[in-house]
């Protein structure tokens, strides 16, 4: 127990120097979700945007249009049940374009009590997973197993799950990966300075 605590303190450890030398962390529900069933289909090819550029070493803001500024650090808010929340919310219309914030691959596409659509990406080497939840469908052709790039869409932004129909967002967390940890796993790493330092 005290060494996968002090392997898992070396991995942030690492992450953290890695980000603040070169502003690039590379690359959450609480167990696996109860599955409910998928009411809605793929997003029409049609309004598909093309990817974001965005410098090396940033990561994009996971919704289309969304500013630096207007992020807000929801990452330490108490939320239901005893939990804290471990992500931050991105506010924005029903159906905005949900990006891909880094490249990787696509782990598990999940609908759940709590996040309702979500989708967890592996970034390359395995050590980070982002993970998009509450989204109100899933781009075209989206699968386990697909690799996406940075800015790719890969949902829109929606309520699903516990969110409130009333205020459609998107819940945006990180998780640093310890070896052999699956998808629903990980230490919560807090988005929020990572996007506004790229931005």
């Amino acid at each position: 127990m005290i060494r996968r605590v002090a392997i898992l303190l070396l991995v942030l450890a690492v992450g953290y120097v890695g980000w603040v030398v070169f502003l690039n962390l590379p690359g959450r529900d609480g167990g696996p979700p109860v599955a409910t069933a998928d009411k809605r289909g793929p997003v029409p090819a049609a309004s598909l945007p093309p990817p974001v550029a965005v410098p090396r070493g940033a990561l994009v803001i996971p919704v289309a249009g969304v500013r630096a500024d207007q992020l807000g650090d929801t990452f330490a808010d108490a939320r239901g049940e005893g939990r804290v929340h471990d992500a931050i919310d991105i506010m924005a219309p029903r159906g905005t374009p949900v990006i891909a914030a880094a490249a990787g691959t696509v782990e598990k596409l999940f609908d759940s009590r709590l996040g309702g659509r979500t989708v967890y990406i592996r970034r390359p080497g395995g050590q980070w997973i982002d993970y998009y939840a509450h989204l109100d469908g899933y781009a075209p052709g989206l699968a386990e197993g697909k690799r996406v790039a940075q800015g790719e869409m890969i949902g829109t932004v929606g309520s699903t799950g516990d969110a409130s129909p009333e205020a459609p967002h998107l819940h945006y967390a990180i998780n640093a990966m310890a070896p052999g940890e699956g998808w629903w796993q990980g230490t919560p790493i807090n988005p929020y300075p990572l996007l506004v330092a790229g931005h």
